[in-house]
């Protein structure tokens, strides 16, 4: 969702906090600010926009001060405009707030303040006010602890206090991390705001406050009581690439899923070799076995309940937001989570829910040291590295090939091997023939996928990105599905694309159907169609994503498109 960033230390304050904004904007770019004290001073630059250019309008990088809390923003309670940007000052300007979460109950803690003078529509900004009247009474900490208490909702915040030339960090349901450095302290939503200064992190669980000063920090939980945290070493020093003569990131990220591939499956043998053979033996020793995933890694999971399936292995997988609407869990169940950030909020609350049911746990992620990976009895790094894009491209590849990875253990005769040089000649040969096409669909409004077995997801994830990046309106769905009400939509030139792995009748029969009505017919298949492939029906969804991943680059190329931040999207969803 929101990025936080903050510092106490004796850095370039602006160069730092703007740099750790650019490795963050990827949870929010609507807007972005920074707050710094200077000579007993706050001083607030904040605007609309990516971060870049907000630097570029109001000079970040020249920022003074010793303390600064910044914040990249993804817009839920308030629209996007500079009043509602982040940072926010109380009415004394003493306090400076930084928030990433929902405040749920902003309304009621606001009727409690009288005479404030409020200056945006955020639920966020009650925070600073509600600390500024509380500490009229008493000492900043019993008022941050009483404002823990009272709100309810996610929250992560950093909060400024200009007198006391303070940072305090608390939070609740929203992720927040502390790196320390040498007489410095680091704060940030994830390491990666902080991960090219230092390899000492603490994490704060929920109902933990930290205070930091110039003698260093201290953790405390809801009761003010000291915690004992050990610090933890981490290897996630990834710096930003730049777009290496690519004109967007998303397509540089496609041509890295070959490097991708081979990294995980390096990590797999080798590193990881011990996580794998826990994870396979918790399949094993489980009588239920239940995936959890929301958007791309969802449909990553419904390739895993396909592979296990072949193995012989019963699973199912639910959309994290409506897991505990739908299922049930006990003692015999294993519960699967499946995040890129691993801070995923759906997924996290499904978890939770699990975990009070007696379940075990395992997870795939992206990201090392996340919430998802941390709450997890084993999990399983994909190695997919950094995505600046919005849409996941490498994680959704890395992920079906960690889940692939999985089946083969417990049974499921499917060969890794060839998988990335593979996808390097599917890029190579089909790409020139993708851009035609993409010129062919730019100015269509509707586009439906259709697949049966494995290819079913491959069709939802296809579909997801047509929705993402070139803004189509589009449906993947199951072949068979196609008479159950959705051919009274197709009518002369609607494109349909069906994803036909080998001269199945099925799959080949639902294309006659469209094919009947008219319909602009666009075949991936092996053995038909316009686009070449390996001889290899077995790999052919992480080939036939390939091209679905392309086709809405170009699309979206086609129509001078935000690729790589498509509107009202953020890649880190941590709120409900």
């Amino acid at each position: 969702m929101c990025g936080i960033t903050g510092y106490y230390g004796n850095k370039n304050m602006g160069k730092y906090l703007y740099n750790s904004l650019k490795r963050l904007d990827y949870r929010g770019y609507d807007s972005a600010g920074i707050a710094t004290l200077n000579n007993g001073k706050i001083n607030i630059k904040k605007d609309t926009g990516e971060v870049e250019q907000i630097n570029q309008k109001h000079n970040l990088e020249k920022t003074d001060g010793k303390i600064g809390v910044g914040h990249t923003r993804w817009s839920t309670h308030g629209s996007t405009t500079k009043q509602n940007a982040h940072p926010h000052l109380s009415c004394d300007e003493r306090f400076a707030i930084a928030h990433n979460g929902i405040i749920e109950n902003w309304k009621d803690l606001k009727s409690q303040l009288n005479g404030h003078r409020y200056t945006s529509e955020t639920d966020s900004e009650v925070i600073a006010h509600y600390i500024e009247e509380k500490s009229k009474e008493m000492s900043v900490e019993e008022a941050v602890k009483k404002f823990f208490k009272e709100a309810k909702g996610s929250l992560a915040v950093v909060l400024l206090d200009s007198k006391e030339e303070k940072m305090y960090a608390f939070k609740r349901g929203s992720p927040l991390a502390l790196g320390i450095g040498n007489d410095e302290t680091f704060l940030g939503s994830d390491l990666y705001a902080f991960s090219t200064e230092t390899d000492k992190a603490i994490f704060f669980e929920d109902d933990e406050y930290g205070i930091i000063d110039q003698t260093g920090y201290v953790i405390k939980n809801i009761n003010g009581e000291e915690v004992e945290k050990e610090p933890e070493n981490f290897d996630w020093d990834q710096e930003e690439a730049g777009k290496e003569g690519y004109e967007h990131y998303m397509r540089k990220e496609i041509g890295e899923i070959p490097q991708a591939v081979e990294r995980l499956e390096n990590s797999l043998n080798s590193a990881q070799e011990k996580q794998v053979d826990r994870f396979v033996e918790l399949i094993k020793n489980h009588e239920k076995i239940l995936f959890t995933a929301s958007g791309t890694s969802y449909h990553a999971s419904l390739m895993g309940v396909y592979f296990l399936n072949k193995a012989d292995i019963e699973a199912q997988t639910l959309i994290a937001s409506e897991f505990k609407n739908y299922e049930r869990v006990d003692e015999d169940t294993l519960v699967i989570a499946i995040s890129q950030s691993g801070e995923t909020k759906d997924v996290l609350d499904a978890m939770e829910y699990s975990r009070k049911e007696g379940a075990d746990i395992a997870s795939i992620i992206n990201v090392p040291y996340s919430s998802v990976e941390r709450e997890s009895d084993v999990s399983l790094r994909i190695m997919a590295g950094q995505e600046v894009c919005v849409a996941a491209t490498k994680t959704f590849i890395n992920q079906i090939y960690t889940l692939l990875k999985i089946a083969n253990k417990l049974g499921y005769q499917n060969h890794l091997e060839e998988i990335p040089k593979r996808i390097e000649k599917v890029i190579e040969k089909n790409e020139p023939k993708i851009k035609q096409l993409a010129k062919e669909l730019k100015n269509k409004n509707d586009i439906y996928i259709i697949g049966r077995g494995d290819t079913y997801p491959i069709a939802r994830e296809i579909a997801l990105k047509l929705k993402e990046i070139p803004y189509i309106h589009a449906e993947g769905m199951m072949g068979g599905e196609l008479k159950h009400g959705t051919l009274a939509l197709i009518e002369e030139d609607v494109p349909v694309i069906s994803l036909i792995p080998e001269k199945n009748s099925e799959i080949i029969s639902n294309v006659k159907e469209i094919e009947a009505r008219n319909a602009k017919s666009i075949k991936i298949s092996p053995w038909t169609g316009p686009f070449k492939f390996p001889n290899s029906n077995s790999k052919f969804p992480f080939y036939t994503i390939i091209i679905g991943f392309l086709l809405s680059y170009w699309i979206a190329n086609e129509k001078n498109l935000p690729i790589d931040r498509p509107r009202n999207l953020s890649k880190s969803i941590t709120v409900s």
